[in-house]
């Protein structure tokens, strides 16, 4: 495999692991910083399998780290680019869908409904 096929293979493994609701919910917890696997685990409100397999999936695309203290789990961001794109994609998000209630609203107002 050439470098740049390596490279894209690692950004798509960083994009897939952003592609779950719940590995966004605690990468966006993680903007405010650290939390233990607890926390995380009730943000989510999953069992903690479940939430240790979201984890690792995030630490293996290099996007979380961790840190144990004791018999806790600290997780921390250790991309912190995700935050500008996770803000960017809001934004976006935020006036495509402000764009589609207009759209929705003059034709409810010309159909007379």
């Amino acid at each position: 495999m050439d470098a740049k096929t390596y490279y894209l293979e690692l950004r798509a493994k960083v994009f897939k692991a952003l592609g779950h609701p719940s590995r966004l919910k605690m990468i966006e917890s993680l903007f405010e910083g650290e939390r233990c696997v607890c926390e995380l685990q009730e943000i989510v409100g999953s069992d903690i399998s479940t939430v240790s397999k979201h984890l690792t999936i995030l630490k293996e695309a290099g996007i979380i780290a961790d840190d144990r203290r004791g018999v806790k789990i600290y997780y921390t961001l250790q991309m912190q680019c995700v935050a500008g794109f996770v803000g960017c994609l809001n934004d976006f998000l935020g006036k495509r869908l402000q764009e589609q209630i207009v759209a929705h609203e003059e034709v409810k107002a010309s159909s007379g409904g």
